[in-house]
């Protein structure tokens, strides 16, 4: 059973990738330069993306631009061991843009998961 939304766009979710990955480039830059060690960055949003999605269903780059991971089977959160294999599936980049009709890469068919559209925040 696919999830209440459809798909977001390839534009928003790739957006929310570069957000995330030039915020873990400045964390990691913390303890060393990429020139240096290369590890941490990657590793970094590995984690980001396993908490993040795994607990909540939006990485900082998601919320900024609207989109969410969510369950395909049900619409919630996918939990941390899901976020994990998305997230290290999602490092090795090659299933992130292999995508099927329905708009998912094969991270997100390994993990069950699905990127839609966030609802917007109701007016104060």
């Amino acid at each position: 059973m696919a999830a209440l939304n459809e798909a977001a766009g390839l534009g928003p979710r790739l957006g929310a990738l570069v957000i995330d990955w030039v915020l873990c480039l400045l964390i990691a830059g913390l303890y060393a330069t990429p020139a240096e060690k290369a590890w941490p960055a990657p590793l970094l949003l590995v984690l980001a993306n396993t908490f993040f999605l795994g607990l909540f269903g939006q990485t900082p780059g998601m919320r900024l631009l609207r989109v969410r991971c969510v369950s395909y089977a049900d619409g919630g959160v996918i939990g941390l061991a899901r976020g994990l294999l998305r997230a290290v599936l999602l490092g090795l980049l090659v299933p992130a843009i292999i995508l099927n009709s329905e708009g998912r890469g094969l991270h997100d068919r390994a993990a069950g998961s699905m990127v839609v559209a966030a609802p917007r925040s109701p007016a104060p």
